[in-house]
């Protein structure tokens, strides 16, 4: 248990960067989790990288074009800096519940958690109470991925730009996006995300990331009992447009390469349509 409380730590940012987004027409044909980003005055090619953030280590793999294109740029941009030491003890703040959970919710909302807890996990909410919601989304996510040894990518990419002096930045605070995800998911609409984790669910997700099939994993994460509206406003088209206000400056001056969750590639907001809006082309590299 401590153990896992340890990693549900770590992967409490970004943890919902695969989520579900319906509007995933702009790459519905074209299986590449890597975009090459060019025109509109650059004078070297940027690229754009979906990640599912966590897998288990035996379905892990980065494809020779994502090591090539990440040898050809100068700079690596997450959704937060993971090499940053404040980001990441921000991070572990963040993984604490500001008050304790049975005090937080409700006595309808703690019975539902209770149930949530004791069938996917086998612990109860006295286990978890200083936690936040955050974390025990996270928590849950780790266990369904039904292995103890997880890789999380943007760790190992951060570990291969140190490897070459590669500098690392974020597109936005850990306090940003905890911000964004608690807007995104009230307390009453997380409890029906916990419900629909399932190690079946996630071993779906698994193998569609592993073919690079990303409408696949929208068709299959995508459950509008668990996202409204407001959650995909938050958690993806304000983020989206924020990023990409960032990144012409940030394109201008070196090749970048761009590492965020699969789900904010697509959908006519997306990463993807906004930069295309912007006036570069974007393009998918295949296999």
């Amino acid at each position: 248990m401590k153990n896992l409380l340890k990693s549900a730590i770590a992967a409490t940012v970004s943890i919902f960067g695969f989520s579900a987004n319906a509007q995933m027409q702009s790459v519905e044909n074209e299986k590449s989790l890597l975009w090459e980003v060019s025109g509109n005055g650059l004078e070297k090619p940027s690229y754009l990288y979906g990640t599912v953030h966590m897998i288990c280590e035996k379905d892990y793999i980065l494809k020779p074009k994502v090591t090539e294109a990440f040898a050809k740029t100068t700079k690596l941009a997450l959704e937060i800096n993971m090499s940053d030491p404040n980001e990441m003890s921000n991070m572990q703040k963040a993984a604490m519940g500001t008050e304790l959970l049975s005090k937080k919710l409700s006595p309808a909302q703690l019975a539902e958690l209770e149930t949530i807890l004791q069938k996917q996990a086998g612990i109860s909410v006295k286990q978890v109470d200083n936690y936040s919601m955050l974390t025990i989304m996270s928590l849950l996510s780790i266990k369904s991925f039904g292995c103890q040894n997880l890789k999380f990518y943007e760790m190992e990419l951060v570990s291969k730009a140190k490897e070459t002096n590669k500098p690392v930045m974020g597109l936005e605070t850990v306090n940003d996006q905890m911000n964004y995800l608690g807007k995104s998911f009230p307390d009453n609409q997380m409890l029906k995300y916990l419900k629909t984790i399932s190690e079946t669910e996630t071993q779906k997700l698994v193998q569609n990331y592993i073919k690079e099939d990303a409408m696949a994993i929208y068709k299959e994460v995508v459950n509008p009992e668990s996202m409204d509206a407001n959650g995909k406003k938050w958690l993806l088209d304000i983020r989206n447009a924020n990023w990409v206000k960032q990144m012409p400056e940030l394109m201008k001056k070196e090749s970048v390469f761009f590492a965020v969750g699969v789900a904010h590639l697509g959908g006519e907001l997306g990463v993807i349509q906004l930069l295309k809006k912007a006036g570069y082309t974007v393009k998918p590299i295949m296999n």
